[in-house]
Protein backbone atom coordinates (compact mmCIF):
# COMPACT_ATOMS: atom_id res chain seq x y z
CA UNK A 1 0.00 0.00 0.00
CA UNK A 2 2.62 2.14 0.92
CA UNK A 3 3.60 2.26 -3.28
CA UNK A 4 0.48 3.29 -4.47
CA UNK A 5 0.54 6.01 -1.66
CA UNK A 6 3.66 7.61 -3.03
CA UNK A 7 2.54 6.76 -6.65
CA UNK A 8 -1.17 8.73 -5.45
CA UNK A 9 0.99 11.78 -3.58
CA UNK A 10 3.07 12.32 -6.85
CA UNK A 11 0.74 12.09 -9.16
CA UNK A 12 -1.34 14.99 -7.15
CA UNK A 13 1.88 17.36 -7.01
CA UNK A 14 2.21 16.55 -10.42
CA UNK A 15 -1.10 17.43 -11.88
CA UNK A 16 -0.94 20.70 -9.54
CA UNK A 17 2.25 21.63 -11.21
CA UNK A 18 1.18 21.02 -14.69
CA UNK A 19 -2.17 23.12 -13.82
CA UNK A 20 -0.71 25.88 -11.89
CA UNK A 21 2.33 25.72 -15.12
CA UNK A 22 5.19 26.12 -12.35
CA UNK A 23 7.25 23.75 -10.19
CA UNK A 24 5.70 23.67 -6.57
CA UNK A 25 8.08 24.50 -3.81
CA UNK A 26 8.51 22.79 -0.62
CA UNK A 27 8.97 24.47 2.20
CA UNK A 28 12.77 24.58 4.09
CA UNK A 29 13.28 23.71 7.53
CA UNK A 30 13.85 26.59 9.07
CA UNK A 31 17.11 27.32 11.60
CA UNK A 32 15.31 25.25 14.55
CA UNK A 33 17.04 22.23 15.80
CA UNK A 34 15.66 19.08 14.02
CA UNK A 35 12.67 17.51 15.98
CA UNK A 36 13.60 14.31 18.13
CA UNK A 37 11.55 11.34 17.20
CA UNK A 38 9.60 11.38 20.30
CA UNK A 39 8.75 14.49 19.34
CA UNK A 40 7.29 14.00 15.76
CA UNK A 41 5.86 10.99 16.33
CA UNK A 42 3.78 13.10 18.96
CA UNK A 43 3.19 16.06 17.07
CA UNK A 44 1.67 13.44 14.23
CA UNK A 45 -0.41 11.25 16.96
CA UNK A 46 -2.05 14.57 17.70
CA UNK A 47 -2.71 15.27 13.77
CA UNK A 48 -4.04 11.82 13.77
CA UNK A 49 -6.23 12.25 16.78
CA UNK A 50 -7.76 15.33 15.17
CA UNK A 51 -8.45 13.73 11.87
CA UNK A 52 -10.17 10.98 13.25
CA UNK A 53 -11.91 12.66 16.03
CA UNK A 54 -13.24 15.17 13.35
CA UNK A 55 -13.99 12.47 10.89
CA UNK A 56 -15.76 10.65 13.67
CA UNK A 57 -17.88 13.99 14.56
CA UNK A 58 -19.02 14.45 10.96
CA UNK A 59 -20.26 11.07 11.05
CA UNK A 60 -22.58 11.41 14.13
CA UNK A 61 -23.53 14.90 13.56
CA UNK A 62 -23.11 14.90 9.74
CA UNK A 63 -23.21 18.73 10.68
CA UNK A 64 -21.62 20.37 7.48
CA UNK A 65 -23.23 17.57 5.06
CA UNK A 66 -25.17 19.28 1.80
CA UNK A 67 -26.65 17.93 -1.06
CA UNK A 68 -23.20 17.26 -2.55
CA UNK A 69 -21.55 15.91 0.31
CA UNK A 70 -19.69 17.37 3.16
CA UNK A 71 -17.34 20.32 3.61
CA UNK A 72 -14.03 19.25 3.90
CA UNK A 73 -12.55 22.50 5.19
CA UNK A 74 -14.90 22.74 7.80
CA UNK A 75 -15.37 19.27 9.10
CA UNK A 76 -12.05 19.10 9.33
CA UNK A 77 -10.79 22.74 10.90
CA UNK A 78 -8.49 21.22 14.03
CA UNK A 79 -6.75 19.12 11.29
CA UNK A 80 -6.26 22.29 9.02
CA UNK A 81 -5.28 24.72 11.68
CA UNK A 82 -2.66 22.48 13.30
CA UNK A 83 -1.07 21.73 9.72
CA UNK A 84 -1.18 25.49 9.25
CA UNK A 85 0.44 25.57 12.79
CA UNK A 86 3.63 23.30 11.52
CA UNK A 87 4.25 25.23 8.77
CA UNK A 88 3.85 29.30 10.53
CA UNK A 89 6.83 31.32 9.12
CA UNK A 90 6.06 34.67 11.15
CA UNK A 91 4.44 35.24 14.33
CA UNK A 92 3.21 38.60 15.68
CA UNK A 93 6.12 41.05 16.61
CA UNK A 94 4.95 40.71 20.32
CA UNK A 95 4.89 36.61 20.30
CA UNK A 96 7.32 35.37 23.31
CA UNK A 97 8.18 32.28 21.10
CA UNK A 98 9.67 32.49 17.68
CA UNK A 99 8.05 30.73 14.66
CA UNK A 100 9.70 27.18 14.50
CA UNK A 101 8.07 25.15 11.06
CA UNK A 102 7.77 21.45 11.12
CA UNK A 103 7.14 20.79 7.78
CA UNK A 104 8.55 17.09 8.28
CA UNK A 105 5.54 16.40 10.31
CA UNK A 106 3.32 17.84 7.73
CA UNK A 107 5.35 14.80 5.39
CA UNK A 108 4.52 12.13 7.57
CA UNK A 109 0.78 13.37 7.74
CA UNK A 110 0.19 13.46 3.41
CA UNK A 111 1.68 10.17 3.48
CA UNK A 112 -0.86 9.26 6.27
CA UNK A 113 -3.62 10.95 4.26
CA UNK A 114 -2.52 8.90 1.11
CA UNK A 115 -2.73 5.93 2.43
CA UNK A 116 -6.01 6.44 3.94
CA UNK A 117 -7.30 7.10 0.45
CA UNK A 118 -5.69 3.80 -0.71
CA UNK A 119 -7.37 2.16 2.07
CA UNK A 120 -10.86 3.63 1.66
CA UNK A 121 -10.39 2.64 -2.52
CA UNK A 122 -9.59 -0.99 -1.39
CA UNK A 123 -12.36 -1.26 0.94
CA UNK A 124 -14.83 0.37 -1.55
CA UNK A 125 -13.95 -2.58 -3.75
CA UNK A 126 -15.67 -4.88 -1.28
CA UNK A 127 -17.60 -3.05 1.16
CA UNK A 128 -19.43 -4.44 3.95
CA UNK A 129 -23.37 -3.97 4.03
CA UNK A 130 -24.58 -1.18 4.20
CA UNK A 131 -21.09 0.57 3.87
CA UNK A 132 -20.55 1.74 1.04
CA UNK A 133 -22.20 5.47 1.11
CA UNK A 134 -19.81 6.03 4.15
CA UNK A 135 -16.75 4.13 2.65
CA UNK A 136 -17.72 6.96 -0.33
CA UNK A 137 -17.89 10.16 1.94
CA UNK A 138 -14.87 8.94 3.55
CA UNK A 139 -12.75 8.63 0.73
CA UNK A 140 -13.98 12.14 -0.50
CA UNK A 141 -13.25 13.99 2.35
CA UNK A 142 -9.89 12.43 2.89
CA UNK A 143 -9.40 12.67 -0.77
CA UNK A 144 -10.24 16.62 -0.74
CA UNK A 145 -8.31 16.92 2.61
CA UNK A 146 -5.06 15.94 1.03
CA UNK A 147 -5.31 18.43 -1.75
CA UNK A 148 -5.96 20.86 1.18
CA UNK A 149 -2.45 20.15 2.96
CA UNK A 150 -0.68 19.64 -0.49
CA UNK A 151 -1.71 23.21 -0.84
CA UNK A 152 -0.58 24.61 2.77
CA UNK A 153 2.65 22.38 1.95
CA UNK A 154 3.60 23.85 -1.00
CA UNK A 155 2.61 27.53 -0.48
CA UNK A 156 -0.62 27.65 -3.33
CA UNK A 157 -1.82 31.11 -3.30
CA UNK A 158 -5.50 31.26 -2.14
CA UNK A 159 -7.06 32.47 -5.83
CA UNK A 160 -4.72 29.52 -7.36
CA UNK A 161 -6.63 27.14 -4.90
CA UNK A 162 -10.02 28.58 -5.42
CA UNK A 163 -9.11 28.18 -9.23
CA UNK A 164 -8.08 24.46 -8.82
CA UNK A 165 -11.34 23.57 -6.57
CA UNK A 166 -13.65 25.72 -8.58
CA UNK A 167 -12.41 23.59 -11.64
CA UNK A 168 -12.64 20.69 -9.40
CA UNK A 169 -9.57 19.31 -11.11
CA UNK A 170 -7.23 19.17 -8.10
CA UNK A 171 -7.33 15.63 -6.89
CA UNK A 172 -7.94 12.94 -9.85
Amino acid sequence: MTDRANTLLDARRERLERLLGRPLAAPALEGGAPLTKESRRYLFGEAEDLYWNELEWEHITDEEALEEGPITQMTFPGFLAFIRGLLLHEVMPDSIAPANPRPEVVVDLMTFLARRVVELEEDLATPADGESAKLRAELEMTSQLLDLVLYEFHGVASDDVERLEAGGQASA
